[in-house]
């Protein structure tokens, strides 16, 4: 087989807009605090049209409260870098097993009947435990949301009548396989070790498709979840002195749905700014 000649100079140079014409679907962007909301204004700004999945009744039940989703909107709309793209967005309980789906063919609907992008960020917070405190309700919540709906979310991607090739698929996980793991959220911890375990698996399958899929661990992130001493203490185990802001893990979420990305999949990346535990 001939090598690949070398990339001219014009190939070297980083397009303006590199997810022009691209089109993406972001889960759990709900909040403006929150990481969706910067990863769907980070992919706006490269150019593609985002569809902005959210599930308000979840963040209500939460202490820091549900946000409106025009506003997020709003917000993910300002940030548009090709005036040519659009932003929708709809909501979704990913707990009911026929909702992936849905969600996947309404977004790829509202943005011309095909989806490039697939960032699965949603997640449950709460109903969760020690191991003496789980039990079987917590454990089925968090495999419902979790997990399951994340497989298929990226079951109805690869099915989309209009496959995407070259696509792009990113999961997240939590560091639950670093030191110390996470003892106090049991189910919440199984649940995304195993969309770190599957990682390799899911990109295997959709290599023939040109699709790569990795999962990135954003490390603490301040989404307005903690404040005081507390929050203090946890900056200061960063060599920045600073927590990772829902931007920092969005660069790198951008940047994998890019052409430039094109050879890295079945990866498990951690984003964490030097986080010492």
């Amino acid at each position: 087989m001939p090598r690949l000649p070398h990339p001219t100079p014009e190939a070297l140079r980083r397009a303006p807009l590199p997810l022009r014409g691209r089109t993406a679907l972001v889960t759990g962007a709900s909040r403006r605090g929150g990481i969706g909301h910067a990863v769907a204004r980070r992919l706006a700004a490269y150019g593609a049209s985002v569809y902005l999945h959210h599930h308000v009744p979840h963040d209500a039940a939460m202490p820091w409260g549900a946000d409106r989703p025009q506003d997020v909107t709003a917000s993910v709309r300002a940030a548009l870098g090709d005036p040519g793209a659009r932003v929708h967005a709809g909501p979704g309980d990913l707990s009911d097993p026929s909702a992936p789906a849905r969600l996947i063919a309404t977004a790829a609907s509202a943005l011309g009947g095909r989806l490039d992008i697939l960032v699965a960020n949603h997640a449950l917070s709460g109903s969760d435990g020690t191991l003496d405190e789980i039990d079987a309700a917590m454990l089925d919540a968090h495999w419902t949301v979790d997990t399951r709906s994340v497989l298929l979310l990226i079951q109805a991607y690869a099915r989309q009548p209009e496959r995407p090739r070259g696509g792009r698929v990113v999961m997240m996980t939590s560091g639950q396989d670093i030191a110390g793991g996470m003892p106090g959220e049991i189910a919440y911890a199984l649940q995304k070790g195993a969309l770190a375990s599957i990682t390799r698996s899911l990109s295997t399958t959709l290599a023939e498709q040109a699709i790569t899929v990795n999962t990135v661990n954003p490390g603490p992130v301040d989404t307005d979840y903690l404040t005081g001493d507390a929050y203090e203490a946890v900056a200061a185990r960063f060599p920045a002195g600073r927590w990772g802001m829902p931007d920092d893990p969005a660069r790198l979420i951008a940047w994998l749905a890019t052409d430039e990305a094109e050879w890295v999949t079945g990866q498990v990346i951690d984003s964490e700014g030097g986080f010492r535990r």
